[in-house]
């Protein structure tokens, strides 16, 4: 489903309960310093490159978009994985390959652009944990660069190591449908799978990522994808935006088996503030979902989490014009066809409490899809960060463990990583 504005009644409920932890003092206070100290990263946050052309309002600016950088200066968010999606092609073609790299490609582009021409003053691109460290420590934000679908990769394996030199850091073998490389979670849905985990290409593929330092990314990709890259892989992998199945039974969300096999692999979950896989709300009304489809196709939205929905990195295509345009009508849509009660940041916070009572405290992160779908309230947009810290320490969450859940876990796994690399590739 796609991301849509508050309701009222909701909106009020959570801001009575900022206004609550607003009236203790100590507890804000606290949450702030905290907040300001640890190093907040998010690994999941889509992009369009019309937002990052120079001579023209882009990523400097504050866009429509609910993540740029004054977003992330306003909200404290101090690092992002800046995503290169390109989606699934039915066609396992050579020029469907091309044209999916060339794409990606575009979008590699697009975030080197930033980093170098439109906003070197304000953002540096991390390639290392060292790196995130020694940006934030300058006061600039962190760029990092994470790729979503390896539809891109085609069958050519020297492309992971070219996705690697351009800065990628982690790869996420299938997106929503069935790659060349592995089976999608949306097989789940269909019935069909074509792989029963990993293909034979896909194989070759974790061997080279773990090769060339590169995180691989199981959000996307099926159960059985995800326990046979676990069996595969020589290094720690990542669910870069992934929940609870046991909280929101959705295919997308990991179950207690696959938490407890990505502990003993030694990974990392970033749970996701993405609104349908926190909270499972009753289906929309016939009558709502007709009016979305309408909304959708006069936009040019493909389809995608539910009926009415939209797909995943859609809204990220929309130049700021007509995402502006599009959030107006949504929210003249919500009015006249009011949506179920949108998850908050305590829902959220709820599938973190989950999973570290499961798997423990190293094994967990924050993600929030921004920009291709998620948002919470309470976290809608990056200038809203600081709701996310302040609920994990009204929960009691110390200094220590709230630095490991906003990057130390993912910066440690990021660092295991390249470090097995070095040994792969025979390396001091």
């Amino acid at each position: 489903m796609t991301r849509t504005a508050p309701s009222i009644a909701l909106a009020a409920t959570f801001a009575a309960s900022l206004a609550a932890h607003a009236q203790d003092p100590a507890l804000v206070a606290r949450a702030r310093a905290i907040h300001d100290r640890v190093i907040t990263l998010d690994t999941h946050v889509d992009i369009s490159p019309a937002n990052f052309r120079t001579g023209q309002p882009n990523y400097k600016d504050r866009l429509n978009t609910q993540v740029n950088i004054p977003k992330m200066q306003e909200g404290g968010l101090d690092a992002a994985f800046l995503i290169v999606y390109v989606g699934q092609n039915p066609s396992f073609s050579p020029e469907a390959y091309a044209r999916a790299k060339t794409q990606a490609m575009e979008k590699f582009d697009a975030i080197h652009r930033l980093v170098t021409e439109i906003a070197p003053d304000k953002v540096a691109l991390a390639l290392t944990p060292d790196d995130v460290r020694r940006i934030a420590r300058e006061g600039k934000k962190v760029v990092l660069i994470g790729i979503e679908n390896g539809y891109p990769i085609g069958e050519d394996l020297s492309n992971v190591k070219l996705f690697a030199e351009r800065g990628g850091r982690y790869l996420s073998l299938a997106h929503n449908g069935h790659s060349q490389l592995s089976d999608s979670n949306t097989g789940e849905r269909d019935g069909k799978f074509q792989w029963n985990g990993v293909s034979p290409l896909g194989e070759q593929v974790i061997a080279e990522l773990n090769k060339w330092g590169v995180m691989v990314d199981i959000s996307h990709p099926s159960k059985a994808s995800m326990l046979r890259t676990i069996e595969l892989s020589k290094a720690p992998i990542i669910a870069s935006h992934s929940a609870v199945r046991a909280i929101a039974n959705v295919s997308r969300n990991l179950d207690d088996e696959q938490l407890l096999a990505l502990k003993k692999n030694g990974g990392v979950v970033q749970m996701v503030a993405f609104n349908s896989y926190v909270k499972v709300a009753p289906p929309d009304s016939p009558e709502r979902i007709s009016a979305m489809n309408r909304l959708r196709e006069e936009f040019g939205l493909t389809p995608g989490g539910g009926p009415g929905g939209v797909g995943p990195g859609a809204m990220a295509q929309l130049d700021s014009t007509k995402r502006a345009a599009f959030q107006q009508r949504m929210a003249q849509l919500n009015q006249q066809f009011p949506a179920a009660p949108r998850a908050t940041v305590k829902d959220f916070v709820d599938h973190i409490d989950y999973a570290v009572k499961l798997i423990g405290i190293d094994h967990i992160g924050i993600s929030s899809d921004f920009d291709g779908g998620g948002g919470v309230d309470g976290w809608n947009d990056a200038s809203e960060t600081f709701n996310v810290t302040l609920e994990l320490v009204r929960r009691g969450y110390t200094e220590e463990q709230i630095n490991k859940i906003w990057s130390g876990n993912l910066l440690r796994v990021m660092g295991e990583v390249q470090k097995i690399g070095k040994q792969l590739r025979g390396e001091r």
